[in-house]
């Protein structure tokens, strides 16, 4: 036999044993998989529901094991659980259950936080359905924009699919059959068939439920970002987020109780300044309870009981700063909001009220260019303005924010109100009556004395050009 054979020889073994390695390895694998036992403890209601989704939902399985409910022995039957004869119940391997969790379930546990964030402005985001907001996407945009936009944060009404007799439809099971516009959904404001409002599991992800994962800015970033509402973006920019990111690991994201200054030092996340607890105040899931203005509408408006809920939210600032720094910070945040409210809002709100009033605007939403520019000026460039200043994001306040409505209102707003109000003297005269302010006379020339020749003279120095692009001399 020539050393060649025997090096073939020797390279067919080789890979013959290395393939009865793999075989094994694979079946040693699958044995270990099918004879895993969850770290929960498994009782007896429970027992055949485990068994049967470890190997048909095997991950939803591993992730409730995992969870506080499961090494509680908080199972499936314990959060399923429905009664015969309830609209969306069906009988399943012998046990009455349901598909969709509701706070009312979760509140048979959990009963105080179930009724606290049922009162809470989360669980009342589903009143999205009767805004201008779902106008625009279930109609100027089309529904399954919002179904499969706006819905799946605000929340829709949950409904069953029914047949012809207005019969629930069923499937083969017996389960019942959920209208697909409506379902899935975790909208934290889902108008639930029980009557319920709102979906635990939009922030406590299923069927985990980590605390870690509640915690996370990412988490509440599911939602709260994009043009019209970024906090998530002004987080990441602040400084806030910066020292979370860069800390991420010194946070004891897990820890039940979870006091900034107790527990963690290295920075705030979103749960931290508007729902976990601090030295004084218990965790809340009511997050507007820290809140003193509502930045949400056209025009800002104060909260009820607006002081005590600011006193409340420095309290949180408090933890790292000192009192000199969060008062100075909330006259910083208090003196954007009443400039947006005083030189656009108010005025830009009151213009369109009074186009309405006069017939100027059919009644019909998003049918005239107007209407655009106003709800893109409020509701997209407002609220990047006003978030930003909230959370500390100097460029989404600026740029995107203060620039964009000044931009908005001075070029295209009054121009299309001008227009839209055919010669009616009295809007004419309340748009000249509005401008004459001390806020609008920028317009006219009258800056600080000597303040024009400054900047030329600066930008001359810097770029050697003026202002207007002219080489300097």
């Amino acid at each position: 036999m020539t050393l060649s054979q025997k090096n073939i020889i020797i390279a067919v073994l080789g890979l013959l044993l290395l393939a009865m390695l793999v075989v094994v390895s694979y079946r040693e694998a699958v044995t270990a998989r099918e004879d895993a036992t969850p770290t929960a403890i498994v009782s007896a209601r429970n027992k055949d529901c485990v068994d049967c989704h470890a190997i048909e939902t095997p991950v939803i399985t591993q992730q409730w094991a995992d969870s506080t409910h499961g090494i509680k022995d908080v199972g499936c039957v314990d959060c399923h659980t429905a009664k015969e004869g309830e609209v969306d119940a069906f009988k399943h391997e012998g046990y009455w259950i349901a598909t969709i969790v509701t706070p009312n379930d979760c509140g048979r546990c959990h009963e105080e936080v179930s009724k606290e964030f049922q009162g809470s402005h989360h669980a009342s985001a589903g009143k999205i359905m009767a805004s201008l907001d779902n106008v625009l996407g279930e109609f100027a945009e089309g529904t399954y924009a919002a179904v499969n936009g706006c819905w799946q944060c605000h929340g829709s009404v949950v409904k069953l699919q029914l047949d012809e007799e207005g019969l629930v439809e069923r499937r083969d099971n017996g389960a019942p059959i959920y209208d697909h516009k409506t379902w899935p959904n975790t909208g934290v404001g889902r108008l639930n068939l029980d009557g319920s409002r709102g979906a635990c599991s939009a922030c406590h992800s299923r069927h985990s439920f980590s605390r870690r994962i509640a915690r996370m800015p990412d988490n509440c970033g599911k939602c709260h970002m994009g043009p019209d509402h970024p906090q998530k973006e002004i987080y990441d920019e602040s400084k806030h987020g910066i020292a979370f990111y860069a800390n991420v690991d010194k946070m004891n994201l897990d820890q039940k109780e979870w006091v900034a200054g107790v527990d963690y030092y290295a920075a705030p996340t979103c749960a931290t300044c508007h729902m976990s607890a601090t030295k004084s105040q218990p965790i809340t899931h009511d997050p507007g309870k820290r809140l003193s203005w509502t930045l949400r509408p056209p025009v800002s408006v104060r909260q009820d009981d607006w002081e005590r809920k600011k006193s409340a939210m420095q309290e949180v600032c408090a933890a790292c700063h000192i009192r000199s720094f969060y008062e100075g910070f909330y006259k910083q945040f208090d003196g954007a909001v009443d400039l947006y409210n005083r030189k656009f809002a108010k005025p830009g709100a009151l213009l369109m009220a009074l186009l309405y009033k006069n017939k100027k605007l059919t009644p019909i939403p998003f049918d005239e260019e107007l209407e655009w520019t106003w709800f893109r000026l409020w509701h997209h460039e407002g609220r990047r303005a006003r978030h930003g200043a909230s959370m500390q994001g100097p460029d989404y306040t600026q740029w995107h924010g203060f620039f964009e409505v000044a931009e908005t209102f001075y070029t295209k707003f009054l121009h299309q109100v001008e227009e839209a109000a055919q010669g009616d003297k009295t809007i004419l005269d309340k748009m000249e009556e509005l401008l004459s302010t001390e806020d609008h006379q920028w317009r006219h020339g009258k800056l600080r004395e000597g303040m024009m020749e400054r900047i030329h003279e600066a930008y001359r120095k810097k770029y050697g050009q003026d202002v207007g692009g002219a080489q300097g001399k």
